[in-house]
């Protein structure tokens, strides 16, 4: 009997991995944009990581859901 799912494969760990980075650094620089408006640039900068972190968990676990 077959699965009717692919095998995972080093493309695609390499791919959550680029894609967990670039949400999290996307979130770190508007959060240290919106910090640099208001003054405060490297606490917006910690708060956007952070908040980035656990939104590219998220937005991983969507894309690579099937896999």
């Amino acid at each position: 009997m077959t699965n009717g799912r692919r095998p995972v494969t080093g493309w695609d760990a390499a791919g959550a991995g680029a894609l967990m980075l670039t949400v999290n650094l996307m979130c770190a620089g508007a959060g240290a944009g919106l910090g640099a408006l208001v003054g405060a640039t490297v606490p917006g900068l910690v708060t956007g990581f952070f908040a980035g972190f656990f939104l590219a968990i998220a937005v991983v676990a969507k894309r690579f859901r099937g896999l």
